[in-house]
């Protein structure tokens, strides 16, 4: 028998099915709301609200799990890599061998952009933050890829989809080239996805950049551990933003300037910044007395969604001790500051009975720092890794026969009706 819930307004009472999924807590499916109670809900922020269903992401908080299509993502990071994991995320199903090599091809053959899409950045200050940078050049695509708008048209989304994942790491990287006077490095079809990256952010005409294949791995699982995250603040952006039919640059365009928020994507340059406030280790315990006597805030502590551990951070700790093993850090003073911020949340009973435990936002802008990338860029990162779940969001609602256009309600509590006044007679 189909479960039902009722709602009394006034003195009629009213049922609306619920709807199960494979995971997580039922809905109420409140489609006929207005219509049978003349009501709205009213759910600031919609925390309470399901905007759509989708089979691409799960999250459960207070167990702290992370399923990409089901697979859980300590699996995906520590056996895929970062092309594999967006296969999945966009098709539903991990790639075999020929299809894996198929796509990978694909990618890496078309990492190169428009040689007029160049010429935008002579138009930014050179001091322009590259997330501005960022949010214009990706919007631009639509005047150069016009052959892949039709939305209607699933080779046309296809084609679209896969020159998003392939370019935003180019138009990344020249966002930090710019930005610091250097020439622009073209892509090399001889590398991985992510050593490409590092190489055009890295490597200068002189001389041959060879990635540190420890190095790669840390930023491809930062990669694959920020590529989706169910229906976050840029997430619903990008749905709210595509289902008006805008093509898809427009919408990752508007997805990137929602990650921009520091209350979104700006979560690990606020851990940089709170280690630099901090100074040495000599004053990590007194900051920690002032965090519980809430003078401070704990930056990378502790997580909106997850109430447990964020599994995420387990798996970025385990890179951020491989990263600093390799290069050398554990003793560089900034570094030696964040493990010993970290050994107080982790033991001392205030933060342990919270639950604030450190978050990937907390290992990641550490791993970042060491990898060289200015806390300027973190943002950019993310958005790059995020691009395919916003892609995937994307695709799942235009494929949707039964998608419609957002259109959100709102609780009205302005000035009732009334009528004009001459100025002279105000």
């Amino acid at each position: 028998m189909t479960k039902q819930a009722s709602l009394k307004v006034e003195d009629k009472e009213v049922t609306f099915p619920v709807m199960e999924g494979t995971l997580g807590p039922d809905v109420i499916d409140i489609r006929t709301l207005l219509k049978e109670t003349g009501t709205f809900t009213f759910d600031p922020g919609f925390t309470s609200t399901a905007s759509c269903e989708s089979k691409i992401t799960f999250i459960d908080g207070d167990k702290g799990q992370l399923y990409y299509r089901g697979y859980p993502i300590e699996q995906l990071a520590e056996n895929s890599d970062y092309l594999e994991t967006c296969y999945l995320l966009i098709y539903g199903e991990l790639p075999t061998e020929a299809q894996h090599k198929e796509f990978v091809e694909t990618i890496t053959k078309h990492t190169m952009v428009h040689e007029q899409l160049t010429w935008f950045f002579r138009g930014f200050r050179r001091d322009a933050h590259p997330m501005a940078m960022m949010t214009g050049v990706v919007g631009a695509l639509a005047a150069f890829y016009q052959d892949s708008l039709d939305i209607n048209n699933p080779d046309h989304r296809r084609v679209a989809e896969y020159r998003m994942i392939s370019k935003i790491p180019t138009i990344a990287a020249m966002c930090y080239r710019y930005s610091i006077g250097a020439p622009f490095v073209f892509p090399r079809n001889d590398l991985s996805y992510t050593a490409n990256f590092m190489n055009m952010m890295f490597s200068t005409p002189c001389e041959e950049y060879k990635p540190n294949p420890v190095l790669v791995k840390a930023l491809d699982r930062i990669f694959i551990l920020h590529a989706d995250h169910e229906q976050n603040a840029s997430t619903s952006t990008v749905r709210l933003a595509g289902s008006s039919g805008t093509n898809p640059f427009a919408a990752i365009a508007a997805g990137i300037a929602c990650l921009w928020g520091p209350a979104h994507g700006g979560a690990n340059e606020a851990v940089l910044k709170m280690l630099d406030e901090i100074g040495s280790v000599e004053h990590v315990a007194e900051f920690m007395e002032g965090v519980k006597e809430r003078k401070y805030r704990l930056m990378g502590f502790g997580h909106r969604v997850y109430k447990n551990m964020d599994p995420r951070a387990k798996i970025m700790k385990q890179t951020c001790d491989e990263v600093l093993n390799e290069l050398g850090l554990h003793d560089d003073p900034k570094f030696k500051l964040a493990m010993a911020l970290e050994k107080i949340a982790l033991e001392d009973p205030y933060f342990v009975e919270r639950k604030l435990y450190p978050n990937v936002d907390f290992y990641s802008g550490i791993v970042l720092s060491a990898l060289g990338i200015p806390v300027s860029m973190f943002t950019v990162i993310f958005a790059l890794a995020r691009t395919v779940g916003w892609i995937s969001h994307w695709h799942e609602m235009i494929a949707d026969p039964l998608y419609k256009i957002g259109r959100p309600r709102q609780l009205y509590t302005g000035s009732v009706r009334r009528d004009y006044v001459p100025e002279a007679q105000r």
